[in-house]
């Protein structure tokens, strides 16, 4: 199985995002496990309600970059 998603946002064609990095990103914020959503091509992280951009495959772990989660 290839772990590597290589699909953006508006599905256009993008470095791939290795999920196997999740195993060892946390949230800079809480330390806390992220979740990995492909159609926004983010790390979301639920306990600190941020989600962080993964911009040419790499995760921008800035929170300063982060968006907000709305309720």
């Amino acid at each position: 199985m290839n772990d590597a998603v290589t699909a953006g946002a508006a599905g256009h064609a993008s470095t791939p995002f290795d999920r196997r990095m999740l195993e060892a990103l946390v949230c800079p914020a809480t330390h806390a496990t992220l979740e990995y959503d492909p159609e926004r091509q983010e790390l979301v992280s639920k306990n600190a309600r941020i989600a962080y951009p993964i911009r040419d495959g790499i995760p921008v772990m800035l929170f300063d970059e982060a968006r907000r989660l709305d309720d």
